[in-house]
């Protein structure tokens, strides 16, 4: 194997540690605040249901915080074992940005989660409420640290170059950098419309295994309101994040259009093979201009195309096409079935509403209106935010090919010297070890809904019991 196969390997390898890795996160920044939500409602209203799902979802933050933190330290450690150049060049900047992460976000965290976890019968009702909503904004905390050094070694600003070297000349440009506003937003949207489907799917499905407890009903209709307002906002953000794509990473956005050559008057491309050897797109399916209106908001609306990304002894300095293209379109796909699953089940709840009972067979509904068709679908799509949060990390992350950092350092700069037959080698343990994890940790939340479902189909809404200082507990058989 030569430097290119090590290169390819030691991005795949980084790519596999860090898809892995960023599904957890995903469910924690959200899920969070929705159980803070849950615990603030039952502080209000005192009714149990609330709690219900409090208990239920805690332990799914539990697992999924646990396999967060394992996997992000795995991942940190290959910037020195994979990409040496990268700390090299830039440490003077993404170690603090990391370390800010660690000082502020991981340590309210680490020290409230237990009182989140094990503290519900043990301290004041307030505390723990209080313990909650800290553990929710430490993980939103360092959600935005993570962001800042990702958007800054996409749009870098605010540094200047010693001999090679980065040192910082501005923290606040770096922090508030072009793209980091956009970034962010996207990101805490994809995060709350994850944990929206997920709560949804896994309630559709405890209610279709029997499950007919009041609990089921509100987190069906907390996770699918959760969807349909979020989507609309996510469309709207992902629109102004691609207008600032494009004014700073033009390569990118170009990839993702499939627009080779700078031209006027841009089609969109609903499908394309692009191809790399032609430097062209097969088997178009378009819609004339949609693109140039969509990027420029102007029919005939100018895109710069890969063609400008090609030095004239012809070195390409754009990312690999179809890669961007389609996990674009991945992204996109998901979310338009998000916006069609969520709105058709909003739908159908205001509907029951405006019906007198008895006009409708009773088997044609199953929970809140929702026809059992709707439910069926809504299972599957609980993990449908992880689709798409992966395919938009690849747009991104592989639209900014070959940079590592924006116009500063290239992929290949930072590379270790570590034989590609060993960076194989420890790609393999991690896709094996990652696979088992993942099949194990969605059989878990599939044997807790199952056990939630036994409970509620056993006890109904009875499940909880006065506990110590007027504060609901657990029984023991739950």
């Amino acid at each position: 194997m030569d430097s290119l196969d090590g290169l390819i390997l030691s991005r795949i390898q980084f790519a596999a540690n860090i898809s892995f890795h960023i599904l957890f996160p995903t469910i924690t920044i959200a899920l969070g605040w929705v159980l803070f939500f849950f615990r603030v409602r039952f502080s209000q209203t005192g009714d149990d249901k609330w709690m219900a799902a409090y208990r239920f979802w805690v332990k799914i933050f539990a697992l999924s915080f646990a396999l967060g933190v394992v996997s992000g330290i795995t991942m940190s450690f290959q910037f020195g074992t994979n990409w040496p150049g990268f700390m090299k060049t830039v440490g003077n900047i993404a170690g603090p940005l990391l370390a800010y992460e660690v000082l502020t976000a991981f340590f309210l965290e680490a020290v409230f989660i237990g009182i989140m976890l094990f503290g519900f019968s043990r301290v004041p009702r307030w505390l723990h409420l209080l313990a909650t909503g800290l553990v929710a904004f430490g993980t939103s905390l360092s959600a935005f640290w993570i962001i800042v050094l990702n958007s800054w070694m996409h749009t870098p600003q605010g540094f200047e170059m010693i001999d090679g070297v980065a040192f910082a000349t501005s923290w606040r440009e770096i922090i508030l950098n072009p793209s980091m506003p956009y970034r962010f937003a996207h990101m805490m949207l994809a995060s709350f419309l994850t944990v929206g489907f997920l709560i949804a799917g896994v309630s559709a499905f405890r209610w279709l295994i029997g499950d007919r407890s009041r609990e089921v009903r509100a987190m069906l209709k907390t996770g699918v309101a959760m969807g349909a307002i979020l989507i609309p906002v996510q469309i709207f953000m992902g629109d102004l994040h691609g207008l600032n794509t494009r004014q700073h990473q033009p390569a990118k956005v170009a990839a993702m259009e499939g627009v080779w050559k700078t031209a006027t008057n841009v089609p969109l491309l609903l499908f394309a093979l692009p191809n790399e050897k032609t430097r062209s797109n097969d088997a178009e399916i378009r819609i004339p201009g949609l693109a140039s209106f969509i990027l420029t908001h102007d029919w005939n609306g100018e895109l710069t195309g890969l063609d400008a990304f090609v030095t004239k002894d012809g070195k390409v300095l754009h990312p690999p096409v179809a890669p961007v293209f389609w996990s674009f379109r991945v992204m996109v796909g998901t979310g338009v079935a998000m916006l069609a699953l969520s709105w058709a089940s909003v739908w159908f709840m205001w509907r029951r509403r405006h019906l007198h009972r008895g006009r409708i067979a009773g088997h044609l509904l199953a929970v809140e209106g929702l026809p059992k068709p709707l439910l069926w679908a809504l299972v599957p799509m609980a993990f449908s935010g992880w689709v798409a949060t992966l395919a938009g990390w690849y747009t991104t992350e592989i639209g900014r090919q070959p940079w590592l950092v924006q116009g500063v350092l290239t992929t290949e700069m930072a590379l270790s010297d570590v034989p590609a037959p060993m960076v194989l080698g420890t790609l393999l343990t991690y896709l094996a070890i990652y696979a088992a994890l993942l099949f194990a940790y969605i059989g878990v939340v599939v044997h807790l809904a199952r056990k939630a479902a036994r409970g509620g189909e056993a006890t109904g809404d009875d499940r909880f019991r006065p506990g110590k200082a007027g504060v609901s507990a657990i029984t023991p058989a739950e």
